[in-house]
Parts: C-alpha cells; structure tokens; sequence
C-alpha cells in the first residue's frame, strides 16, 4: 500500500517513457544480423562440371552496415568467374521489415564507381546493386541483384544460409 501512496502523474509519466524505450529497444536488437557463412555445390551443368563457392560475413545493427563482405565465385573446367562486395564498396542497409522475419535490403552508395574501382570495364552490367536479405526464423535467404559488382559474371548466386546450422541451400 505504501507504494500507491507514493504514485503521482510524474511517475507514470517516467513509467510510460521507460517502457517505451524498452520496447524500442527490443525493436532494434529485433533488426541485427550477424553471419558468417562459406558454401559450396558442385552442379552438372549440360554436361560441364560447374563449382560455385560463396564466403561472407554480414554485420547488421539496423540500418547500420557494420560489416558487409560476399565472395561469389563460379568454377568451370576452363575459366571461373567471380563477384565480390565489401565495405569499400561503401554498402547501405535499409531495414524494410522488422520483427520475427527482419527484412534489409543493401544497396551501394555508388554502384558505378565501385565497379570502376574494381576494373570491370569490358562487359556492361549496368550499374545496379541491390541485394535482399530476409531472416525467415533460422533460415537467412540471400537474393542479389548485383551485376554491377561482377565481372564477366551475370551476378551473384542465390542462396540461403541456416543460421544456426551454417548449412547453405542454392536457389536453381
């Protein structure tokens, strides 16, 4: 009874604004991602033998990119072909879903110097660069559309990542 006497409007005031916070809060730990994932298929590709072989780390706090690095390569018996991406390349996140099943999409600040800065002068990829990341639970679907960054290369390989596990799924 002693802390009912106590009570005022001032504190339910505090009261209001701390929980608001609290719920804030959680909103934002809802929206990180932390992953590092390697991965690797070996595909029959009319009749070719095809490696593809992906390596990265992810770093999310929100909107804030605090580390963003994908390997994709592409291994054939004559030649490989390759795409990357790093902080260098100066990566944005948007946070476009939060919640149980977080949603970002990464773009780059300049997609065409970044892909200056890497010589890819000789085929014309355009210079768009946008990859979709959704957090579905444990599983981590990656879905570049990222030609921009790649050099004879048409883009990066689709894949998801378990989160828990590590064990990755390739898109066909």
């Amino acid at each position: 009874m002693r802390a009912i006497r106590h009570f005022s409007p001032g504190n339910l005031h505090t009261i209001l604004l701390l929980l608001g916070m609290a719920m804030l809060s959680m909103q934002a730990s809802a929206q990180q991602l932390q992953t590092k994932f390697g991965c690797s298929v070996t595909r029959d590709e009319n009749g070719e033998k095809v490696i593809y072989a992906d390596g990265g780390e992810i770093r999310l706090n929100g909107n804030k990119v605090e580390a963003f690095r994908w390997e994709s390569a592409q291994h054939r018996s004559l030649h490989g072909f390759d795409c990357s991406v790093d902080e260098s390349d100066e990566p944005v996140a948007e946070v476009s879903q939060s919640g149980a099943n977080d949603s970002w999409r990464i773009t780059l600040k300049d997609a065409a110097a970044a892909r200056k800065r890497r010589g890819y002068d000789f085929f014309d990829h355009g210079k768009n660069c946008s990859i979709r990341l959704q957090r579905d639970g444990n599983t981590l679907s990656i879905k570049p559309n990222c030609p921009a960054l790649c050099g004879s290369r048409i883009d990066f390989t689709e894949l998801s990542v378990d989160l828990k596990t590590g064990t990755c799924r390739y898109e066909e």
